[in-house]
Protein backbone atom coordinates (compact mmCIF):
# COMPACT_ATOMS: atom_id res chain seq x y z
CA UNK A 1 0.00 0.00 0.00
CA UNK A 2 1.23 3.49 -0.85
CA UNK A 3 0.70 6.38 1.60
CA UNK A 4 2.24 9.95 1.61
CA UNK A 5 5.54 9.78 3.90
CA UNK A 6 3.73 11.61 7.03
CA UNK A 7 1.10 8.62 7.24
CA UNK A 8 3.89 5.75 7.24
CA UNK A 9 6.07 8.24 10.15
CA UNK A 10 2.48 8.49 11.77
CA UNK A 11 1.78 4.78 11.33
CA UNK A 12 5.43 3.73 12.84
CA UNK A 13 4.35 5.98 15.60
CA UNK A 14 1.10 4.45 16.37
CA UNK A 15 2.29 0.69 16.78
CA UNK A 16 5.24 1.88 18.50
CA UNK A 17 3.01 3.50 21.18
CA UNK A 18 0.72 0.30 20.87
CA UNK A 19 4.00 -1.27 22.37
CA UNK A 20 4.75 -3.16 18.71
CA UNK A 21 8.31 -3.64 17.11
CA UNK A 22 8.81 -1.68 14.00
CA UNK A 23 11.32 -1.45 11.31
CA UNK A 24 11.59 1.46 9.31
CA UNK A 25 13.15 0.47 5.07
CA UNK A 26 14.02 3.90 3.15
CA UNK A 27 15.08 3.97 -0.55
CA UNK A 28 18.65 5.23 0.05
CA UNK A 29 20.33 4.54 -3.58
CA UNK A 30 18.90 3.39 -7.19
CA UNK A 31 20.57 3.04 -10.61
CA UNK A 32 18.39 2.57 -13.58
CA UNK A 33 14.93 2.62 -13.87
CA UNK A 34 13.68 1.88 -10.46
CA UNK A 35 10.13 2.74 -9.76
CA UNK A 36 10.96 4.64 -5.99
CA UNK A 37 13.03 7.89 -5.44
CA UNK A 38 15.27 8.01 -2.53
CA UNK A 39 13.51 8.55 0.44
CA UNK A 40 10.39 6.70 -0.22
CA UNK A 41 9.96 4.65 2.93
CA UNK A 42 7.95 1.57 4.18
CA UNK A 43 7.22 0.43 7.80
CA UNK A 44 6.38 -2.40 8.85
CA UNK A 45 5.55 -3.82 12.28
CA UNK A 46 6.39 -7.30 14.48
CA UNK A 47 3.54 -8.94 12.82
CA UNK A 48 4.35 -8.54 9.25
CA UNK A 49 1.48 -5.43 8.05
CA UNK A 50 3.44 -3.03 6.26
CA UNK A 51 2.39 0.49 4.56
CA UNK A 52 4.47 2.52 2.33
CA UNK A 53 6.65 1.58 -0.87
CA UNK A 54 9.94 0.63 -1.98
CA UNK A 55 9.64 -0.82 -5.30
CA UNK A 56 6.22 -0.57 -6.35
CA UNK A 57 5.42 -4.16 -5.30
CA UNK A 58 9.04 -5.50 -7.08
CA UNK A 59 10.78 -5.96 -3.27
CA UNK A 60 8.13 -5.55 -0.79
CA UNK A 61 7.96 -8.61 0.40
CA UNK A 62 12.11 -9.40 0.50
CA UNK A 63 12.16 -5.86 2.54
CA UNK A 64 9.56 -6.88 5.11
CA UNK A 65 10.85 -10.38 5.44
CA UNK A 66 14.65 -8.58 6.25
CA UNK A 67 12.67 -5.93 8.42
CA UNK A 68 10.88 -8.45 10.40
CA UNK A 69 15.24 -10.02 11.29
CA UNK A 70 15.94 -5.91 11.85
CA UNK A 71 13.10 -5.89 14.60
CA UNK A 72 14.09 -9.37 16.44
CA UNK A 73 17.94 -8.51 16.04
CA UNK A 74 17.74 -4.55 17.13
CA UNK A 75 20.53 -4.64 14.02
CA UNK A 76 19.97 -2.08 11.16
CA UNK A 77 20.75 -3.42 7.36
CA UNK A 78 21.32 -2.14 3.81
CA UNK A 79 20.06 -4.01 1.37
CA UNK A 80 20.81 -4.17 -2.33
CA UNK A 81 18.56 -5.41 -5.26
CA UNK A 82 18.75 -5.56 -8.96
CA UNK A 83 19.86 -7.87 -11.77
CA UNK A 84 23.44 -8.70 -10.65
CA UNK A 85 22.65 -9.55 -7.45
CA UNK A 86 22.65 -13.16 -5.86
CA UNK A 87 18.71 -12.80 -5.57
CA UNK A 88 18.18 -12.24 -9.14
CA UNK A 89 16.12 -15.39 -9.77
CA UNK A 90 14.06 -15.07 -6.32
CA UNK A 91 13.61 -11.02 -6.17
CA UNK A 92 14.38 -7.91 -8.72
CA UNK A 93 12.73 -5.26 -9.92
CA UNK A 94 10.44 -6.22 -12.91
CA UNK A 95 11.92 -2.97 -14.64
CA UNK A 96 15.65 -3.32 -14.23
CA UNK A 97 17.73 -1.08 -12.29
CA UNK A 98 19.44 -1.55 -8.67
CA UNK A 99 17.66 -0.09 -5.58
CA UNK A 100 19.87 0.13 -2.19
CA UNK A 101 16.98 -0.06 0.82
CA UNK A 102 18.24 0.86 4.50
CA UNK A 103 16.30 -0.95 7.19
CA UNK A 104 16.59 0.05 10.93
CA UNK A 105 14.42 -1.00 14.04
CA UNK A 106 12.30 2.25 15.40
CA UNK A 107 12.90 3.29 19.07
Amino acid sequence: MTAEPSDILEQAKRWREAGRGVALATVVGTWGSSPRQPGSHLVVEQGGEFVGSVSGGCIEGAVVSEALQVIAEGRPRLLEFGVSNEQAWEVGLACGGKVQVFVEPVE
